[in-house]
């Protein structure tokens, strides 16, 4: 049986990853792209900040949890990897990373295509983002295991 350890140090260093990646993501590296991309205006983002003010705290915490559980679980899918690839370490982690983005995110986010009417060019980059997160959370977690 295999055992599965799950270093939280390791989760919570992938999670905090994972919100500095978004951060530069969706702010000076492609901040201005995602605006245009699905429909924000400037004021309309001014118009949510300032809505938010006060209550961002909020919204940061539960994007945190979310990368929390995604760092906890992708921390399970490296254990499967490396017992059906019989890889570990970084290779593993990317692994994991890839394939879950792929089977999971990949298709789930077309429907922002088909169904939402946005632009290939979002989904794309929003794609990026995710596959990205999820291969720098997969190595940390898989390395610092």
């Amino acid at each position: 049986m295999v055992q599965v350890y799950v270093n939280y140090w390791a989760v919570i260093a992938a999670a905090i990853a994972n919100m500095a990646l978004g951060f530069a993501w969706y702010g000076p590296m492609f901040g201005k792209w995602w605006s245009a991309w699905s429909g924000h205006s400037a004021e309309k983002i001014e118009a949510m900040k300032a809505q938010a003010q006060g209550g961002m705290w909020k919204t940061y915490a539960l994007a945190f949890i979310g990368s929390l559980l995604m760092a906890y679980v992708l921390r399970h899918s490296i254990v499967f990897a490396g017992a059906y690839l019989e890889i570990t370490g970084a290779a593993a982690g990317l692994q994991a990373g890839f394939w879950s983005w792929l089977g999971f995110v990949a298709p789930v986010t077309l429907g922002t295509v088909l169904w939402e009417d946005k632009p290939w060019k979002l989904w794309i980059l929003t794609n990026a983002y995710y596959l990205a997160a999820l291969i720098v959370m997969g190595i940390i977690v898989a390395v610092w295991a």
